[in-house]
């Protein structure tokens, strides 16, 4: 089916708006590039000052080209830009590349510039790349469109790459060249005044000439659609991403354990994991992971085979594996005895394999394919270091015979220089990817891992939860005080509303009141200091447990007044909680705070004082599917408490996952909740359910009817 930016990526014809005759230029290099690479189509220079422009017939508006022109590439000042536009919109041109800076880049008066070129743009259904932009270019030998002012052809390949900057731009073309990635298409985006990250997603999804998205943003525009489409995408094709601007801005303000947790940029990797993007720090890991993704299988497991002819590189492979979240399992007796049958005895014969300094090109490549056979073994990472008597071009070879065809991926590592080149190249050709470091292999290949667990896991939904009250839930926050934390009957009547269990509870001003709070409630209590200011209770003596009657009642609550009066905060004591003791069971952390631009962002992990030290907490954006929560409880490094550990007790997981789903429900009905704790969410043994012990809701500021 025809796509609108069919006349952007394959147009039949093309204008270059400020060709120049000066090759040194930009518009004059676009205009060399189009020419030069082989365009099938014509191209046309439009240059109001030049009848000729490096030797072909120029036209002073694009209204006097003959003919129809699908894509006009615009290059002159910006007080030009909008009538060239105008113009191509009253011949009828299809696509727009405007190259020209200067526009909301700049400043409010570029901003309104722009507005004006993208209303034009938009109201002749045209499609636009820019403004402030390289270019793009299409390898597909049917198109070879090269309208960039970059001086690098990449080669023909399955991957398709966006970037926002264009500098990035000219490092990545470059650099895909001397790694031998195939580029299918590369577009910068500039501005995304028109044409988004989101629409090159869409154009991408069922491109057969593309197999892997890469991109670099530094903004996500419209975060909720992003994750719409790329989760979708994401099913048919890898996508990597290098996002910049890493921050810890939205922490700052923050009053909560959530919000202390979670910047801005915890949002992003929420965002894209959730949708199945795969994130690296770097641009170099990007391209680590795209030669992967491109050439080889996405693996089916975690479990990695190492073959070396050194021991020392296995080892650094071995390490930087299980440090990724990759195993190195035990290969099966009959494996080991195949690989004995031919391997010198000084060999070694476990996973990892090392046939020593004297394996030959035969040894890589029967050893290979045993390791590939192996059911215990989902990829393969082969290290060769090149000793005197073996060639490495040659053990590139044996390793192409050894893996074609295996069905599982296999990731090489060539260390030292000696006739790496003749090797690499080689490898390049059979599409397995080769590496300078096992560190960078392992890495890549984790990458890829997590990938294809996401694509294993199934898609989820979001349930009816039944019996929430929404309505319940609503008139407790509008009983509360605008922008402030919400008082703990309130909290609870929120948290009753989403079938949250509370303890059984009393509100009291005073010591006597707390002593017979308790006794209605029953021993043993614990005793909580209630305040809208104050956050942390436990630093300033304001938690006391295991209360076993009523004179200790009494004295705790007096205990606590005395420690605020001590610290000078007596004023913020607006009474204290008598609270009974919940069961014994695995102390969980549940919270949420809102990320600009992302909405509500849901965290899980372990729970307590330490939450804030240990940072083992795993985030989510709302509204989060029941995958999203189960994987959240296995994400945690503390997944194991919630399993027993070492005879401790056992947590309900399936109420621990309607907490979550209730929680993700609760803040989508409630935009109002700013911040939430809870802490501890004790989770009891499973098909006991779970009991929130302690819980904190700030509200934005409101109008009242």
């Amino acid at each position: 089916m025809a796509s609108p930016l069919d006349a952007v990526f394959k147009p039949r014809s093309v204008a270059v708006i400020g060709a120049s005759r000066d090759r040194g230029s930009i518009s004059g290099e676009v205009f060399h590039n189009l020419v030069s690479q082989g365009f099938p189509g014509p191209v046309y220079p439009v240059n109001r000052s030049a009848a000729v422009v490096q030797s072909v017939a120029a036209y002073a508006s694009i209204r006097d080209v003959p003919g129809e022109v699908d894509l006009a590439v615009i290059s002159v000042p910006r007080d030009g830009v909008l009538a060239a536009a105008r113009e191509c919109a009253q011949k009828g041109v299809r696509g727009l590349v405007v190259l020209t800076a200067g526009f909301a880049e700049t400043g409010a008066k570029g901003r309104k510039i722009q507005d004006e070129l993208t209303a034009v743009v938009r109201g002749a259904g045209m499609r636009m790349i820019g403004p402030n932009c390289l270019g793009l270019l299409n390898t597909d030998p049917a198109v070879n469109l090269n309208a960039t002012f970059a001086p690098t052809w990449p080669p023909h390949g399955r991957v398709a790459f966006s970037s926002q900057s264009g500098a990035i731009g000219l490092t990545i073309l470059d650099y895909a060249r001397d790694l031998g990635i195939g580029i299918s298409q590369f577009v910068s985006m500039g501005n995304k005044a028109d044409t988004s990250g989101n629409d090159l997603l869409e154009y991408w999804e069922d491109d057969p000439n593309c197999g892997v998205i890469l991109l670099y943003l530094e903004s996500l525009g419209n975060p909720a659609r992003f994750m719409q489409i790329a989760s979708r995408v994401a099913r048919k094709k890898p996508i990597a991403v290098v996002k910049s601007g890493r921050t810890e801005a939205g922490a700052r303000a923050a009053s909560s354990h959530t919000g202390a947790l979670a910047g801005l940029d915890v949002a992003v990797d929420a965002l894209l994991g959730q949708a199945g993007v795969l994130r690296t720090d770097t641009m170099e890991e990007l391209f680590d992971v795209a030669m992967l993704l491109a050439n080889q299988p996405v693996p089916e497991g975690s479990r990695v085979g190492i073959l070396t002819n050194a021991g020392g590189p296995a080892i650094m492979a071995s390490d930087a594996c299980e440090s990724r979240g990759l195993s190195i399992p035990p290969l099966t007796e009959k494996t080991v005895a195949e690989l004995k049958a031919f391997l010198p005895p000084e060999a070694s014969t476990k996973n990892p394999v090392d046939m020593i300094a004297s394996a030959t090109p035969a040894s890589f490549e029967r050893a290979l394919k045993l390791l590939l056979l192996d059911p215990a073994v989902d990829s393969v990472i082969v290290l060769f270091v090149p000793p005197i008597m073996t060639e490495a071009a040659d053990v590139a070879a044996a390793i192409r015979r050894g893996g074609a065809g295996a069905g599982k991926p296999v990731v090489t590592c060539f260390m030292g220089t000696h006739g790496i080149p003749a090797a690499l190249s080689s490898l390049r050709e059979g599409r397995f990817p080769s590496y300078a470091f096992p560190e960078a292999a392992a890495l890549a290949l984790a990458r890829a891992v997590r990938y294809g667990q996401w694509l294993a896991a199934p898609p989820g939904r979001i349930p009816e939860i039944p019996g929430l009250d929404p309505a319940a839930a609503r008139a407790a926050i509008r009983d509360g005080e605008d922008g402030r934390w919400l008082s703990a009957e309130d909290v609870r009547r929120v948290l009753s509303a989403y079938r949250i269990r509370t303890p059984k509870e009393d509100v009291v001003s005073d010591a006597a009141s707390a002593a017979a709070a308790a006794a209605r409630i029953g021993f043993p209590v614990a005793v909580k200091l209630a305040s809208a200011t104050i956050t942390h209770k436990t630093e300033v003596g304001g938690v006391v447990l295991g209360l076993s009657n009523a004179e200790a009642v009494y004295e705790a609550f007096t205990a606590i007044r005395q420690n605020l009066a001590r610290a000078g905060r007596e004023k913020e004591m607006a009474g204290a909680v008598v609270q009974e003791m919940a069961p014994r069971g695995v102390e969980t952390f549940v919270g949420v705070t809102q990320a600009p631009g992302y909405g509500p962002l849901l965290g899980f992990g372990t729970g307590g004082v330490a939450v804030e030290v240990w940072k083992d907490v795993a985030f989510r954006v709302a509204p989060i599917t029941d995958t999203d929560a189960s994987s959240m409880l296995d994400q945690i490094r503390g997944a194991k408490l919630l399993d027993g550990f070492r005879g401790g007790p056992r947590a309900d997981r399936a109420a621990l996952v309607e907490t979550l789903l209730s929680v993700s429900r609760m803040v989508q009905d409630l935009p109002e909740i700013a911040e939430m704790d809870i802490n501890p969410l004790v989770a009891l043994e499973p098909g006991r359910g779970v009991i929130a012990v302690d819980a904190r809701i700030r509200v934005r500021g409101q109008e009242k009817p």
